[in-house]
């Protein structure tokens, strides 16, 4: 995650894997992200498909692991 992000990550240990997810998603949307963690390149709109996609992904794990409950 980027240091000048004000989102706040609230278990510190799932940085990193939302990092991997991010990378895995961009991969899936054939939209290429720097390694070195400088996003000035990207578009917004490519920012905004990752993220929705990031989204997305994260309610249907949520979603798994509330019916896993019942």
């Amino acid at each position: 995650m980027s240091s000048n992000n004000s989102n706040q990550v609230l278990v510190p240990q799932a940085t990193a894997a939302l990092d991997q997810m991010k990378y895995e998603v961009a991969q899936e949307l054939g939209i290429a992200l720097s390694q070195d963690g400088y996003y000035g390149n990207l578009l917004t709109k490519d920012a905004g498909y990752i993220g929705g996609n990031i989204t997305r992904r994260l309610v249907q794990i949520a979603e798994q692991s509330l019916a896993g409950r019942q």
